[in-house]
């Protein structure tokens, strides 16, 4: 069924005003716009009612909003949403019904348009190609007759044409505003990896597509173009990082009908190999351990942390003194997938802390030259000089790439679990692992543990034997 709401929007050729007096009994009403008192954080629209034949009375039909809202300047929503009320007017005279089925009349509008365009474009290969007479007489039976000046309007070089006027806003507002309807929505980091990401998309745009001004010009193509640099200059992995922020960030720009569809959505994701921390032998991490009590105490500790309470790195870097409970020897982070979880500080790990009674609740538990204390970094930044702290080490020490902070926890986990499971079975082990580790269920664990090879089974020499 044809409805009324698709043919205000769409761009007609040759608009008119078709004047006709009403009937006596009105249909309808004039269309109003809706312009919230110019308050530009609203939506503005188009509204009238129509005469319910069943009722005999005036009816409040569907809001039109078109694309009025994707401006941000009161003179381009009232320009827009004037056109949509002038069509609307239009049509309505025409005797579009919003209660019946408009389907002939539908078809009689767009046959009437599809007529007009190609007989310009008639029009506009009469005059760049060569004729003949007989062939000029046919063509002129076929051209409606026009105005001089229309004429004349047609058939001007197309290269001296001024392109349309852009309807969406320029490819940084979009990105920009996106961002900010993110602001209260993801964490202070996740927002930072958008934001970096997306602007080296801009500059990457300035640079290769300069002919890209506004989001509506922006393609698939464009998008795939940049991603398969960036699997070309890194892996498939930062790809895949990449496409899950722009994806993120145009469902933003569909949900606030800044473009029509998310086409990230439809990007298919590459195949990667992830991450390997290797774990340390009890003789490597031994190795470390020793070396770092006399050239990095503070690193150490850090280490620890992430050794024995199987905490993250990042987790590590955001602990503040207020963080610990001293008497039942527990601590409070965010972690990864929850806004704050509570764990156990075992013993090992709590007669290592220092004295901290003079510290103030909101100092930092890890700073560069201190245990407890003040550092005006970011948790990033902070994460970083530790990184680059042990990196050092590593290199002292000869360890390569695969070796790294994370590889700590994957080392404590795997040589507790293999303690655990020594003197019971597989799932009891597994079930105390649990609590300690803070897998949330069974299946994440043990995924987790054939990662890191933390399992392995007994010594099978005996089924090999004749």
């Amino acid at each position: 069924m044809c409805i009324i709401y698709d043919l205000i929007t769409l761009d007609f050729l040759n608009e008119h005003d078709l004047e006709h007096d009403l009937e006596h009994k009105r249909k309808f009403s004039p269309p109003k716009i809706f312009d919230a008192d110019g308050d530009l954080s609203k939506r503005w629209y188009v509204y009238f009612s129509y005469r319910n034949p069943e009722t005999g009375k005036m009816k409040r039909m569907k809001n039109i909003y078109g694309g009025a809202n994707r401006f941000k300047t009161k003179a381009e929503r009232y320009s827009v949403l004037s056109l949509y009320k002038k069509r609307l007017l239009r049509f309505l005279k025409q005797g579009y019904n919003p209660f019946e089925d408009n389907t002939s009349l539908y078809q009689k509008h767009t046959q009437k348009q599809t007529q007009i365009i190609e007989n310009q474009q008639v029009l506009k290969s009469t005059e760049t190609l060569p004729q003949k007479e007989h062939e000029k007489e046919h063509v002129s039976e076929v051209i409606p007759k026009t105005e001089p000046k229309t004429v004349e309007k047609t058939t001007q070089n197309p290269e001296k044409q001024k392109p349309p006027k852009p309807l969406s806003p320029k490819v940084l507002d979009a990105f920009n505003r996106a961002l900010e309807l993110k602001t209260n929505v993801t964490k202070a980091k996740t927002l930072e990896d958008y934001t970096s990401r997306i602007y080296k998309f801009h500059r990457w745009l300035k640079k290769r597509h300069k002919a890209i001004t506004h989001i509506e010009h922006l393609e698939k193509k464009h998008v795939l173009e940049f991603l398969n640099e960036v699997q070309l200059q890194s892996s498939p992995r930062n790809r895949n990082n990449y496409k899950t922020v722009f994806s993120t960030i145009f469902q933003v720009l569909e949900d606030n009908e800044i473009i029509e569809r998310n086409f990230i959505k439809s990007i298919k994701s590459l195949k990667s190999k992830p991450q390997r921390h290797k774990t340390y032998t009890d003789k490597e991490q031994e190795r470390i351990f020793t070396h770092l009590e006399k050239e990095d105490p503070i690193l150490l500790l850090y280490i620890k942390f992430i050794s024995y309470n199987f905490l993250r790195p990042l987790e590590v870097c955001r602990l503040k003194i207020k963080d610990i409970n001293f008497d039942e020897k527990t601590l409070k982070f965010e972690a990864k997938n929850k806004v704050l979880k509570t764990k156990l500080i075992p013993d090992i790990l709590f007669e290592e802390l220092p004295d901290l009674s003079k510290c103030q609740p909101e100092d930092l538990l890890f700073t560069p030259n201190k245990i407890g204390s003040q550092w005006d970094a970011t948790e990033v930044n902070r994460r970083t000089n530790f990184g680059k702290r042990f990196s050092a080490v590593k290199k002292e020490l000869g360890f390569n790439k695969d070796y790294t902070l994370y590889s700590f926890r994957h080392t404590f986990i795997t040589r507790l679990y293999r303690a655990m499971a020594k003197d019971s079975s597989p799932f009891e082990a597994k079930s105390r692992l649990m609590l300690i580790t803070g897998h949330s269920t069974m299946t994440a664990l043990e995924k987790y543990l054939r990662d890191i090879d933390a399992e392995l089974p007994q010594d099978y020499s005996n089924l090999l034997k004749k």
